[in-house]
């Protein structure tokens, strides 16, 4: 009944548990997204003369489809990637790969940890004290995690033939009150041109996002999560990471490098090509031109 009264409420969500249905599998990429972005966004999507940084993403989700993007998504692959390119210096150490939950040895990892499916976004387990871990409870998420077909959630191309592993890496933690932040660098044609900071995750307020230049001058305008509305330091190493997010993106139409930067240390996050998966508002609505002027498709 809880679900119903919510479809009942709002009954987009309906329409959204109807396209994440495996029905609707059989509709093609480019009718599933168009109804998807009707559904998120309030507008039609305009695939044949996209204008927006939303609409483009779309674009490139069905146009740009290589194959070694597959690799650059999946978590524990992209280290071979990030280790030619940059240095394993840049890695966060890992302490495992799983191909099912049983195989995890809990007795020989740290009191802290972190565990996380390869193929999908979103999805971690943060272990501060194994002494406090609900075993069965984390069981029923791994192998929920492992059975996800994450491609079908929002056709994201390079998600499609990735084989589920869980990875187990190192804790890492920050001293910043706004907790550990990611350094999140937009990325065109191999230029990094604005970032993002994620703030305050795990947190009771809930995560912020602030936009900045490299003049580190905060923007005027937000994506779906709210500005943190502070004035957040420079990190120390930030023209390192412009750097190494310019050497990582070269090639690439539009892809998202994220960095940590813990103890002076810069730390390599994950490669993203579509931010929100192309369907969270700019507000201003006109950044999402900008931002979309950035892309060329051709």
């Amino acid at each position: 009944m809880n679900k119903i009264d919510k479809f009942i409420k709002n009954p987009k969500l309906l329409w959204i548990y109807i396209l994440n249905s495996k029905l609707l599998r059989i509709v093609p990429d480019k009718i599933y997204l168009g109804l998807k972005y009707r559904t998120l966004m309030n507008s039609k999507l305009n695939l044949n003369n996209p204008q927006t940084f939303n609409e483009k993403l779309q674009w490139l989700k069905i146009n740009d489809r290589k194959e070694f993007y597959t690799s650059l998504v999946d978590k524990y692959l992209v280290r071979e990637y990030i280790s030619n390119r940059i240095g394993s210096e840049y890695l966060i150490p890992l302490l495992g790969v799983y191909k099912k939950f049983e195989e995890i040895d809990f007795n020989v990892l740290p009191d802290k940890f972190v565990l996380k499916p390869n193929h999908t976004s979103g999805d971690i387990f943060i272990c501060e004290n194994k002494k406090n871990i609900d075993y069965s409870s984390l069981k029923k998420m791994v192998d929920g995690w492992l059975k996800k077909e994450y491609f079908w959630i929002h056709r994201e191309w390079p998600y499609k033939n990735i084989n589920p592993v869980i990875l187990c890496e190192e804790y890492i933690e920050s001293n910043s009150s706004y907790g550990l932040i990611d350094y999140k660098f937009m990325c065109f044609d191999g230029e990094p041109k604005l970032l993002f900071l994620g703030l305050n995750r795990g947190s009771e307020k809930g995560l912020n996002v602030d936009f900045y230049d490299f003049d580190w001058n905060k923007l005027p305008f937000e994506r779906y999560y709210p500005s943190s509305n502070d004035e957040v330091s420079k990190p120390e190493n930030l023209d390192r990471m412009i750097a190494l997010a310019r050497t990582l993106s070269k090639g690439m139409k539009f892809v998202r490098v994220d960095f940590y930067e813990v103890n002076g240390k810069v730390l390599f996050g994950e490669l993203t090509f579509y931010p929100g998966s192309g369907f969270e508002y700019f507000t201003p609505s006109s950044y999402d031109y900008l931002l979309g002027s950035y892309i060329s498709l051709y």
